[in-house]
């Protein structure tokens, strides 16, 4: 099979589950802005802002480093036994902690009545972060439906159990029905009941994964981990630098913004609210994460591989101007999946887009750090990205508000681009097509800009989905005259 033809379908699949979970969380978001407020929805974005730094801490690097080593190993099935039980390890120290800690925790985070949502995070943080071994499993085993099919139950279990306390149980709770429904809500938990359903839903995925867990339970090599361990740390470091640079914006809006604390959380909730806006390239980004790592490991050893690395770059910033586009141009439609009091921020969404596909683009490009072992290397480049972000926070946030975040996110990721594509042509060439992949990026820019004028100039006289289709041809007709035999080639 086509190695490229392969990689499309592997991302597919893995995009599956995705692809579900985030138009139901699309749902889900329209339901938390009608029933949250903006402070409320804040509250919930900066949770799962901090749960990013956790899930790199406690999944410690270890997925790329059994990918690596079970590449090479003698006995692979001894690689994913020590990275597991490692990682139960560390799960079960970091939960000890919580409890010991929680309550300091919650006084930080300014949150001294809701001890419950530092303990329940834990808990999700803590068996999110043992799943990713069995997980990284079935990837490298090819098990991709597997895979899927897994990720979709955990998403319809989280999705009943929102729908079942914040609508039929609080429905209950507000008509005063005095049964066992009325009885399960409580006003006070407010927000907690989105980390409940994610709790039990993360509790399903893990009895889910037990086959695959109890395999776990022996061959522990101590020697191995120390080698894992070494290729793997730095990964952490360039895990934290990603977490920052993709989720600082919101867990230190509350802190910058100049206004007082409950303004400054409806900021963040806007905020917040309107980065799911963004959320179908994150999401492309992410299946193509779960299939590309694998299968770079597995091209590595042929003779072809950097004309395949180049190509799959190609399609890959191919389809993310093309769902640059189908947001953009369709954004009368799409801004109905928050409430109206939270689309005042939605002239951030371009901007994050757009950071996204060059986060997309730095994805791809960092083959080079993991096929050469020179994983410092790529951690300098994420923590250079990490401190820009930081730098450029500081510095908007006040004066630009939430579109300083967003233009910050922007800068270090076609900074890290750009630094991560010099350094691959020198450690590891790849005869990657900069000009042609500029060119789409351009000329996705430009048919925007094209539909943001005639959108202003002939609306309402036509209307906006036809100028939109008319625009979206006008794309597709542009990439045929680019690369149309390319594709019939592929074909």
């Amino acid at each position: 099979m086509n190695p490229l033809k392969k990689l499309a379908s592997q991302t597919a699949i893995y995009g599956i589950p995705g692809i579900a979970g985030r138009f139901l969380n699309y749902l889900l978001t329209y339901l938390y802005t009608r029933v949250f407020s903006l402070d409320q929805f804040g509250v919930n974005s900066e949770f799962y802002a901090y749960s990013g730094f956790f899930i790199v801490l406690l999944a410690f690097g270890m997925e790329t480093g059994f990918f690596r080593f079970s590449k090479d190993a003698e006995n692979p099935k001894s690689v994913y036994t020590t990275t597991l039980n490692f990682i139960i390890g560390t799960s079960t120290i970091f939960l000890l902690l919580i409890y010991v800690f929680g309550q300091h925790i919650a006084d930080i985070l300014k949150y001294p009545d809701h001890v419950e949502y530092i303990y329940w995070f834990g808990w999700i943080l803590a068996l999110d972060a043992i799943c990713s071994i069995p997980f990284a499993k079935l990837r490298a085993e090819n098990k991709a439906f597997q895979f899927a099919g897994i990720k979709v139950v955990e998403i319809g279990v989280n999705i009943a159990f929102n729908i079942f306390f914040l609508i039929i149980c609080r429905s209950a709770y507000q008509n005063h029905a005095g049964n066992w429904l009325a009885e399960l809500y409580n006003p006070a938990i407010g927000v907690g009941y989105v980390f409940i359903a994610n709790l039990i839903a993360s509790g399903v995925k893990m009895v889910l994964l037990l086959p695959q867990i109890k395999e776990g339970f022996k061959d522990f090599d101590k020697e191995l981990l120390g080698k894992i361990v070494r290729y793997s740390l730095p990964m952490v470091v360039i895990g934290f630098a990603g977490i920052i640079n993709e989720m600082l914006d919101r867990m230190i809006l509350k802190y910058t913004l100049p206004y007082d604390d409950i303004t400054n959380l409806q900021m963040l909730g806007i905020y917040g609210a309107c980065y799911k806006l963004s959320i179908l390239m994150s999401l492309f980004i992410q299946a193509f994460r779960f299939a590309a790592e694998p299968f770079f490991f597995a091209q590595s050893t042929k003779d072809n591989s950097r004309k395949i690395y180049a190509d799959v770059m190609h399609y890959f910033t191919l389809f993310c101007v093309f769902i640059f586009l189908l947001v953009m141009l369709y954004m009368d439609w799409f801004q109905y999946f928050i409430g109206a009091p939270f689309r005042v921020g939605l002239g951030v969404v371009p901007i994050l887009l757009m950071a996204n596909l060059f986060l997309g683009i730095y994805v791809n490009l960092s083959i080079w750090y993991k096929l050469t072992d020179r994983t410092m290397l790529g951690a300098a480049v994420s923590i250079g990205g990490a401190v820009l972000t930081i730098i450029l926070n500081i510095l908007l946030i006040p004066s630009m508000g939430y579109f300083g975040s967003a233009w910050a996110t922007l800068a270090c990721y076609v900074g890290m681009a750009g630094v991560s594509y010099i350094l691959g042509q020198k450690y590891y060439p790849v005869p990657y097509n900069t000009a042609k992949l500029f060119t789409y990026i351009a000329v996705g820019l430009g048919l925007w800009q094209l539909f943001e004028w005639l959108h202003a100039s002939i609306m309402p006289s036509v209307p906006f989905w036809a100028i939109s289709s008319a625009i979206m041809l006008v794309f597709f007709a542009t990439v045929w005259a680019i690369d149309g035999r390319k594709l019939l080639k592929r074909g």
